[in-house]
């Protein structure tokens, strides 16, 4: 594995961290900017939109570029978007920042995954991949509950300064080691690249994707409100539980990257029925701490796994597209993740604290419903073989 793949996944750790800590400082944000915690979510939406637009743009943008210079000045561009956000004194201006903050990453993510894909062969893309998602699985083991505790302790402004100190290294390992020349295969013309997307497997696995990230995020975006209000469990508790979740979603990332190669088809099959059984047990069952403690390590099992395979599936059925592959399966999950906190907000306020879980089964559904009704493309998917077209 080329000593880039993990210098990249440092610097995904970092945007990881920034991405997803929100969710266990809503609670501290929504107070000191005056909005309730329902409205703070929409920082998660907000950062979500950014790296929806961005990824296509970004990468449209940066395709006839060298990925040494694109990272750096995209990596760059997130750590002023940070220190803009520690310093900002009303909702709207931290709103702002998280949607730049939010295209910087897109850029970076994009061509990431493009470059990567680039860089190993056909038989470990996927492994390669789960090393880069590997970076946002850490954070979530680390950075999100090392930020909870940091802005239960020091607030939230603290955290986000953090996390820009975080980019350094990275930044400049990718300034020494990223590819200086922007390759042969970036000659493909943009009219050949979006192409692709006329192909209905490919949009197949953008939905799949985006359905499955939209039921992982409307229900972590609000494990703090639900930790305390619905299981009645102290503040105390919301680093461990995010922990779990993200030690959890490391093992599925392991799982995808070990057989996600070989066997993706099967592993969907399996894993996406059992992911939506999870989410129904842990709304209904969410007065009980033993039902959180419980089941959110599977469910961050289940989720990365899930995820991480369909963002390979997504890239691999791109290969036509080799500079804008990576910013279709970064689109696909971070539009889950713009509709996924919306809508588990909306139901907070409906259904109370099981409305954001009972929402993530219901996205887990309308992806069973997809992916066994849509054709081959998921039915498919045995041995080493490229995607089936249905």
């Amino acid at each position: 594995m080329p000593f880039l793949v993990y210098l990249l996944a440092l610097a995904v750790f970092a945007q990881g961290t920034s991405e997803f800590m929100l969710s266990g400082l809503l609670p501290g944000i929504a107070p000191d900017l005056g909005v309730s915690v329902g409205a703070a979510g929409l920082l998660t939406s907000g950062f979500a939109l950014g790296m929806v637009v961005g990824a296509p743009t970004m990468a449209v943008l940066a395709r006839r570029l060298p990925p040494r210079w694109t990272l750096s000045g995209f990596l760059l561009l997130f750590i002023a978007a940070h220190a803009v956000g520690a310093c900002a004194g009303d909702f709207e201006t931290l709103l702002v920042t998280r949607v730049v903050a939010a295209l910087a990453n897109a850029g970076f993510l994009a061509v990431t995954l493009s470059t990567v894909a680039r860089a190993v062969p056909p038989s470990s893309r996927t492994r390669a991949l789960a090393v880069i998602l590997g970076g946002t699985t850490v954070a979530l083991i680390a950075g999100v509950p090392a930020g909870a505790l940091v802005g239960d302790a020091f607030g939230w402004r603290a955290a986000l300064w953090i996390v820009a100190g975080l980019c350094f290294p990275a930044l400049g390992g990718i300034l020494v080691a990223a590819p200086a020349a922007a390759g042969p295969r970036a000659v493909a013309s943009l009219r050949e690249e979006l192409s692709a997307l006329r192909r209905p497997v490919l949009v197949r696995f953008i939905l799949l994707a985006a359905l499955a990230n939209a039921a992982t995020f409307c229900t972590f975006t609000y494990l703090a409100p639900m930790v305390t209000d619905g299981a009645g469990m102290p503040a105390a508790a919301i680093p461990a539980v995010l922990a779990l979740f993200g030690a959890g979603a490391c093992i599925g990332v392991l799982a995808a990257g070990r057989l996600g190669d070989r066997h993706w088809g099967a592993l969907v099959r399996r894993v996406a029925p059992a992911a939506l059984v999870g989410w129904v047990l842990l709304g209904a069952g969410l007065r009980s701490s033993v039902a959180v403690w419980t089941l959110v390590l599977p469910l961050g099992a289940l989720s990365f796994c899930l995820g991480s395979v369909l963002v390979a599936r997504t890239i691999s059925t791109a290969e036509s597209a080799p500079n804008l592959g990576g910013s279709f399966a970064t689109a696909a999950l971070n539009l889950g993740a713009v509709v996924g906190p919306i809508a588990g907000g909306a139901m907070l306020g409906i259904a109370g604290p099981s409305g954001p879980a009972l929402t993530s089964a219901a996205f887990a559904l309308v992806a069973l419903l997809l992916g066994w009704t849509g054709g081959g493309g998921v039915r498919g998917g045995r041995g080493r073989g490229g995607p089936v077209d249905g």
